[in-house]
């Protein structure tokens, strides 16, 4: 789909198949609404038609147009399906192009998958994937063929550490990611659909709240692995996979990176871990990164990572598995769940 609204209104708010080819910039757009204001709506198309015209006129019309024969069954639209798309879509009939508008544009189509979105919950049936941190849980929703992986919809691990270092999506992108992908889970076929379990919030993005309350009640498989398994796991996403990405964005300076930003995140929750204990995995953290960069060994992140497993996480699960009304289904390593799940159906 090709989105000819102003490049704010898409950073806010847009759909997966978008792409962002407006007819006018924040600026342009910002005169002609002026414009409308103080003039009417006659003065602000003339200004408009003013503004996009000329050399510019051409370049924005190629990009359509080469977007439009690069994609022969896309569409168009603007926020409403008004004046914008309809403008773009005359500009494409006159270079010989006939290319369709969403009726209703923008607001329509969010309008839809809001609706759809909470139908997809009031009908879907959820199966929560749960377990101690390191578990590896989302290892077990990318092997269930029927399930949502709601942290890489985010952009985020879910934890205090979780951050990754591309940003998350706005709130409207995931809920519109979210319930897209349940409806393509729904139409194919019945079942149950697998979710991690997740708190209210995943980042800065939060679920939406009747999602939130089918988790509050669905029942669980609880995935359990060994301490050292659950290092292990720990280790791979936020020392060597979470490294690799600061390092492929930022190159030498990655590694400096990566290590200030796993020391605030510490420091974030130093409240709740107590201000010896964070001091404590602070140095250890410190000692880690110090001697992966003089050897190359991740052994002493094992330390800094075991602490905050059994003194801070395992705790702080316990409490929150207790406040769950869902039933237990199934509990057992992550080879286990999936063979379960598969069986179940």
């Amino acid at each position: 789909m090709m989105d000819m609204r102003a490049p704010a209104e898409f950073s806010h708010g847009a759909f997966p198949a978008a792409t962002s080819l407006p007819l006018m910039s924040d600026e342009e757009r910002a005169q002609v609404g002026i414009c409308y204001k103080q003039k009417g709506q006659e003065a602000a198309i003339e200004l408009g038609l003013r503004l996009v015209a000329g050399q510019l006129r051409e370049e924005r019309l190629a990009g359509w147009s080469g977007f439009a024969r690069q994609h022969p069954a896309g569409y168009l639209y603007c926020f409403r399906g008004g004046l914008r798309s309809q403008t773009v879509q005359q500009w494409l009939r006159e270079e010989g192009i006939d290319y369709p508008l969403v009726l209703g544009g923008y607001k329509a189509m969010r309008r839809f998958l809001l609706d759809e979105l909470e139908r997809s919950v009031a009908s879907a049936s959820f199966v929560l994937v749960s377990g101690k941190t390191g578990t590896g849980k989302t290892r077990v929703i990318s092997r269930l063929p029927r399930s949502v992986d709601l942290e890489g919809l985010a952009n985020h691990r879910g934890s205090s550490f979780g951050q990754l270092p591309t940003p998350q999506p706005s709130q409207i992108d995931f809920e519109n990611s979210l319930s897209i992908a349940l409806m393509k889970l729904l139409d194919r076929n019945t079942g149950h659909i697998f979710l991690e379990d997740e708190g209210r919030l995943i980042g800065r993005l939060h679920l939406p709240e009747a999602l939130r309350k089918a988790m509050e009640n669905a029942p669980m498989l609880v995935v359990e692995q060994s301490l050292d398994d659950r290092i292990d796991v720990v280790v791979d996403d936020y020392v060597v996979d979470l490294g690799r990405r600061f390092a492929q964005l930022h190159g030498e300076a990655g590694s400096r990176l990566h290590s200030e930003k796993l020391q605030d995140d510490l420091s974030r929750i130093r409240k709740r871990l107590g201000g010896e204990r964070q001091q404590a995995v602070s140095a250890l953290m410190e000692q880690a990164f110090c001697e992966q960069r003089r050897s190359g060994s991740l052994s002493l992140h094992r330390e800094w990572v075991a602490e905050l497993l059994v003194k801070y996480y395992d705790p702080m699960y316990e409490y929150q598995l207790a406040q769950r009304t869902g039933r237990q289904r199934f509990r057992g390593n992550r080879d286990e769940v999936v063979a379960w799940a598969a069986a179940s159906g």
